[in-house]
This record gives structure tokens, C-alpha cells and sequence, in this order.
């Protein structure tokens, strides 16, 4: 355990946490649109950006992916950290006038948002998306594509592989904006505008998993096939 301390008060933080983890510990409301707990932190969208004295010298930083050290003395609401989230806020809405999750968050704040009638559902380069295909799914079917020599990108987005997804469809559960559509019908589903079959189960006959994410599983946990034929509810 490391001595640190948030807002004033005194706290002993588990050694290799995350600034972030410790605020929401003790229930300090801090928005992230680009974090989860179950993802190595990216800090993309800098909304948690906080004011960290360490020996006196003062900087900002993201809290998400910022591990705590002895002797850190951390301001959430300081003058310097409230302008920087504001600042990321006015950029995040001004790119995405239209998209939900950005507008509440914005508005929560302090930046103005206009009514508007159209819901957008953009892209946000949050990297959600990306980390969970390959850190929790392992197939790498998202990655970042971003402008530099010999590219022909004019604005950074997330490139699909086809070849190597599989249809689980973890990417449309993470992705905050409803980006990522994902669509069943019958023994399909579109995801990516890439169509899956769809087992179904031996027992109920009702659809329940892609047949390609069934044959990954099968391959990677060297389970027969046979043996994942079955849905959930009647294992």
C-alpha cells in the first residue's frame, strides 16, 4: 500500500492502482468515455484529467493510466484540471455535435450544448472497440488506422479486418456511441456489413452464437466443436 492523497484527505491506495480507481473509490464522480475496468487504460479522451503534486512540482494528468506513487497529492477540482476536462469536453462536442453519450457528458461539464433534432452516432476514436478485440478476444480484427508517410488517410479511423473476426459482436457491446451496429436476423447476423451464420442450439434449436466464434473457441480452448453445440440456457 502507498500513502497518497485526493482532494485533502489521507488515502492508502493499493500499490499498482490507478489514480482513477482510487477517486471512484471514494466516489468522486469523474466522466471517461474511453475507459474500462476490464482494458489496459488508453487515455484518449483526457476527461479525467487531474492535478498531481509530487515534491511540490505540480502537473496534469489523466488519472485513468496514471498509477499512484508515495506521496502523491492529488486535486480533482482544481482550477488547472477543471479547464483541461472543460477544454477536452468543447473539442469532443465540437467534433461530435449530434452524438448522445458526447452531449451528456459535455453538458455535465459546464459546456453549452444546443438542442438538436438529428442523434448522431460517430466514431469517436475512443479505442474501446480496438483493445477489447485484441486484449479480451485475441482476434485483432480493429486497429487504428492514422495519417503518416505512405498513407492515404485523411482522418485517423478504425480499419475492420474481415478475415480475422469471428462475429462475437464484443466490439458493438463496448462501443459508447452505437457506432458499431450489430444486426440478427434469422440465422444471420451483420456485423461491419460482414454476415456470420448462426449455430443453433442441439437442444432448443434456437440461435445462440456465430458458427466462425464457435470454431475459434474450439481451436484456442481445444474443446471439440461437438462440444459447444449447446446454448447456454440448456448446458
Amino acid at each position: 500500500m502507498v500513502k497518497i492523497k485526493i482532494d485533502g484527505k489521507s488515502v492508502q491506495a493499493k500499490e499498482g492502482s490507478t489514480i482513477l480507481q482510487n477517486i471512484r473509490d471514494l466516489r468522486i464522480d469523474m466522466p471517461t468515455l474511453c475507459y474500462h475496468e476490464e482494458l489496459i487504460p488508453f487515455g484518449a479522451c483526457r476527461l479525467c484529467t487531474v492535478e498531481v503534486k509530487t515534491n511540490g512540482k505540480g502537473q496534469l494528468t489523466t488519472a485513468c493510466d496514471c498509477q499512484v506513487a508515495a506521496g502523491m497529492d492529488i486535486t480533482t477540482a482544481s482550477d488547472k484540471a477543471v479547464e483541461s476536462r472543460k477544454l477536452a469536453a468543447e473539442l469532443l462536442y465540437y467534433k461530435y455535435p449530434t452524438t448522445r453519450v458526447v452531449r451528456e457528458i459535455v453538458q455535465k461539464l459546464g459546456v453549452a450544448v444546443t438542442p438538436t433534432a438529428v442523434e448522431g452516432h460517430d466514431c469517436i476514436l475512443c479505442g474501446l472497440c480496438t483493445r477489447t478485440c485484441k486484449d479480451i478476444v485475441g482476434v485483432c480484427a480493429l486497429k487504428f488506422q492514422d495519417r503518416g508517410l505512405d498513407r492515404n488517410v485523411e482522418e485517423p479511423k478504425i480499419e475492420f479486418i474481415s478475415a480475422n473476426c469471428i462475429g462475437c459482436g464484443s466490439c458493438a457491446y463496448v462501443c459508447p456511441t452505437g457506432f458499431v451496429q450489430m444486426e440478427a436476423t434469422d440465422d444471420k447476423r451483420i456485423i461491419w456489413n460482414k454476415v456470420f451464420k448462426m449455430a443453433a442450439c442441439d437442444t432448443c434449436g434456437r440461435y445462440f452464437a456465430p458458427v466462425e466464434q464457435l470454431e475459434y473457441i474450439s481451436r484456442t480452448a481445444e474443446v471439440p466443436l461437438s462440444k459447444l453445440s449447446t446454448c447456454v440456457s440448456c448446458r
